[in-house]
Parts: structure tokens; sequence; C-alpha cells
């Protein structure tokens, strides 16, 4: 998808903006992504049952607290050792522009999710990437230097210093002027599609890799990642609970709600359950309010882990205007899910459904 337009909210006023992007950069929002998950799951209280029979009562989400999808631990599993790139490889970028590629010794590739520098290690050239953007935190890329001036803004300067042979990247970097910049400087830079949905999940796999001449490595991560999807969304269908994403940073006074399109619904949709702010009638992001929260009536809140940190925690989120009020709220049904996993729509996106669905789903203790 193409990151939908949003608003921020500050001091209590709303305005037009760019979708969020992570942390607060030059005074966007911008929602921070990164790699999909393989760690653990950390539990503090659980959902309903996989066969949807609630565990008490006749609320399936009552009596069962806060969970936590911990951050990953191990890197991206590469289809094949090191294929050898054919070179040179021209390649329709997403801009409509052809661009030729002679030489991926050197690979740069950034984007807003994390998502492209995981597809290049997941094809078995992980060792060719010479730097990273802030979302790439896997620990085979952890100690590559930063490009990104501030948020997700790239540094032309510090992009050429690293002399890349090829640059990947899609339309959540920039500013324009510095691909332009890197372009003029000689050095190839690919765009890739940047919608952030299951079924893109594989034209992102297959453009990386027909951009580094590896198309049979690419075709064959594609076909792994999309039976890992499959399994994990077939897997993960429970009672019908509706799931509210909530993009939250407290400090810069900013609280949204995911709708159709913003990234989040598809992940909620992919285990089984319905997207509130979708159900309600949202697109993209938007402000949240008492009012349209209680009229969503999640049964579960869904947030990032910072994002929960910068209310304070699980008492600082249910003291939010109707927050409260909510059945997630009243049975304190909040799913935090570190920063570098919800949204990064790459090689490990079958891994994220699976721990999400578990965190959702799993049967109280």
């Amino acid at each position: 998808m193409t990151p939908p337009a949003g608003s921020r909210v500050r001091g209590g006023g709303a305005r037009r903006a760019r979708a969020p992007r992570g942390g607060a950069s030059r005074g966007r929002v911008r929602l921070v992504a990164a790699a999909a998950l393989g760690g653990s799951l950390l539990l503090s209280g659980c959902g309903i049952g996989t066969t949807g029979v609630p565990v008490s009562g006749t609320d399936p989400a009552a009596h069962c607290g806060p969970s936590t999808v911990a951050a990953p631990k191990g890197d991206p599993v590469p289809v094949e050792k090191s294929p050898e790139p054919e070179l040179p490889a021209t390649v329709r970028s997403a801009d409509g522009t052809e661009v030729t590629v002679e030489d991926a010794e050197r690979v740069l590739a950034v984007n807003l999710y994390g998502s492209l520098a995981e597809i290049v290690h997941a094809l078995g050239l992980g060792d060719r990437l010479v730097g990273r953007d802030v979302s790439t935190t896997f620990p085979a890329a952890r100690n590559l230097p930063l490009v990104t001036a501030q948020g997700h803004d790239l540094s032309a300067e510090g992009v050429l210093d690293l002399d890349p042979s090829v640059v990947i990247t899609d339309t959540s970097m920039g500013p324009p002027e510095v691909l332009d910049q890197i372009r003029r400087s000689g050095v190839p830079v690919v765009l890739v599609d940047d919608r952030q949905t299951l079924p893109a999940v594989s034209e992102h796999i297959r453009a990386v890799a027909a951009a580094l001449g590896v198309p049979g490595a690419g075709r064959r991560l594609a076909a792994r990642v999309n039976g890992e999807i499959g399994k994990a969304a077939g897997a993960a269908s429970g009672a019908r609970l509706r799931v509210a994403f909530l993009y939250l940073r407290g400090s810069a006074g900013v609280y949204l709600i995911g709708g159709r399109g913003a990234g989040s619904d598809a992940m909620i949709e992919a285990i089984g359950a319905t997207d509130a702010g979708t159900a309600a009638g949202l697109s993209g992001f938007r402000p949240l309010t008492s009012e349209g929260l209680i009229n969503a009536a999640p049964d579960v809140l869904l947030v990032m882990t910072a994002g929960l940190e910068s209310v304070g925690g699980v008492d600082g989120l249910l003291k939010l205007p109707g927050v409260a009020q909510t059945p997630a709220g009243r049975n304190r049904r909040i799913v935090d899910v570190a920063d570098g996993t919800l949204l990064t729509f790459g090689s490990r996106t079958g891994e994220t459904i699976s721990a999400l669905a578990d965190a959702v789903y799993r049967p109280c203790r």
C-alpha cells in the first residue's frame, strides 16, 4: 500500500499530517517498523482458546490482562548460501524508470520498515550489506553504520561515504533530492513499491532479487514466505475479537487509531480478528477520540512497546479518554509488540502472524 494520509494530535487540536512514520522527526510523525518477529513471547495474561471458546464467563477477553510480544533474537534465515549474482541486470524501478545494476558487491537496502535489508539477508546476500536504517536491527546488521540523519531522512554524505555499488529503497525514505544526489554520483538507485500488505511481500522479494541479479533465489524465498504466511494465517483463526491498533507517542502528544490500509489492519485480519478501526469506518490513521474509541468497542488494544511506555504503561494508557470504557480497557487486554516487529512486511512476516495470534488467543492460565 501507499502509506495513507493521516492526522496527528498535539495539544488537544488536530491537523492534517502525513501518516505516522515512527518517532517524531522534523515535526512529522513516522511509524517505527523493523524486522519481523523471530523471538520469544512473554505473557502476563492471555485471551481465549484457539477454538474460540471463552475461558471464563461470557466475555472472550475477560480476566486476561496484558501480553507482550518480544523483539526478535535471530537473523532472517537465508534461502541459500551466497548465491552468485548474474549481472548486469536491468530492472524497472517503482518510479517507472529503468535502472541497470552492474555490481552488487556493496549493497545499501534501506526503508522505513526495515524489510528491505531483511530481504537481502534472507536471499543469502547479507554479507554484502554496507549500511542500515534505524529499523534494521537484526543481529547480523546491528553494527552496520547508520545512514539516516534524523528519523528516516537519508544523509547523502552518509550514503556516499559507504561507497555503495547499488542502493535499494522505497518512497518511505527521503528527501527526494538526496536520492537524486546519489543518482548523480553514479550510484544506481532502485525504488521498490512501498505497499505494506501481505500480498506485496512476495512482490518486494522478487523485486529486490531481480535488482541484485539473483531472481532464482527470489522465487524460492517468495515461495517459502508465502507458505509461512498462509500456514500462520490458517492456524490463527479464533473468535472474531475486535482489535484496535493505537499509535502512541505520549511525549509528542500523538494518539492515533489505525483503520483500513494502515498496515496494522492486515496483521489483525491475518490472525482471524476484526480490525476495530476498519469496522468503525476509518481509513489510514486518524486522531484518537474517546467517542470514536468507545464506538469501536475493541476487545483487545494492540500497541507498540515504546508507545505504551511513552504513556506510562498500561495504567497510563487506561487514563487516556475513552480507553477504560472499552471492553479492552475494562479487562486490561493490551497486547504490546516490540517496535521492530509488527509493521515489517518482510521475510519473517509469517512468524510475526503466529506470535501475534499466540498473544491474542492463548488461553488464560
